[in-house]
């Protein structure tokens, strides 16, 4: 089993370094934390009585893992739900915020389960997920990574400027869509004429 700091030291890397695309709602970001989130925690790494894009570049690999850990993993409480989710359902959350569980609560109503749609793991949510777990313990992990990539792609419908992010230049998947597929069985990858055909709609 992984640590929770394992997990989030994953996530750092896979996030990478400083970017400041126009086309991302998140704006400035380093390590996956963006401008808004250290606005939100009043991280003014350089001292200069505000957060901005300087601060930003100024954060630690270190100082991204704790964030993600204290903010994105504990305080949502993913470590409630079952072990096999937390990992993707933790990815998410860095990526996606609320949306991440609102994913899995959508999923759970697909399954049968009474659950609000809300964006907060209660106990409603760990009771019903553990449920989910115990009828189907060997694919919920694949369902919930399945949900998570047809989010990415219905995201890139609706927002023609995300949509670099779910496809490559070349036509190929995306970042989002690998990424979601880093936690999803490898016999539930779509082919890459799959992924095309998915995306043919955009032009």
């Amino acid at each position: 089993m992984q640590t929770v700091h394992q997990i989030a030291s994953e996530i750092v890397a896979r996030e990478g370094g400083f970017v400041n695309d126009p086309a991302d709602p998140g704006g400035a970001t380093k390590y996956g934390v963006t401008i808004h989130t250290m606005r939100r925690l009043g991280l003014d790494l350089t001292g200069d009585g505000r957060v901005s894009v300087a601060d930003v570049q100024a954060l630690t690999r270190a100082q991204a893992v704790d964030i993600f850990i204290t903010h994105y993993f504990k305080q949502p409480r993913i470590g409630d739900l079952p072990e096999v989710l937390q990992a993707s359902v933790f990815d998410m959350y860095v990526n996606a915020g609320a949306n991440a569980v609102k994913i899995l609560q959508r999923l759970l109503v697909k399954m049968g389960h009474a659950v609000g749609v809300d964006g907060a793991i209660g106990p409603q949510t760990i009771a019903a997920t553990y449920a989910a777990y115990a009828d189907a313990p060997e694919y919920l992990a694949d369902a919930y990574g399945i949900e998570r990539r047809n989010y990415y792609y219905a995201l890139a419908d609706a927002r023609p400027a995300s949509r670099k992010y779910a496809r490559r230049r070349d036509g190929g998947k995306g970042g989002w869509i690998l990424r979601a597929e880093e936690f999803i069985s490898p016999r539930y990858h779509l082919t890459e004429e799959e992924h095309r055909r998915r995306v043919a709609a955009w032009g």
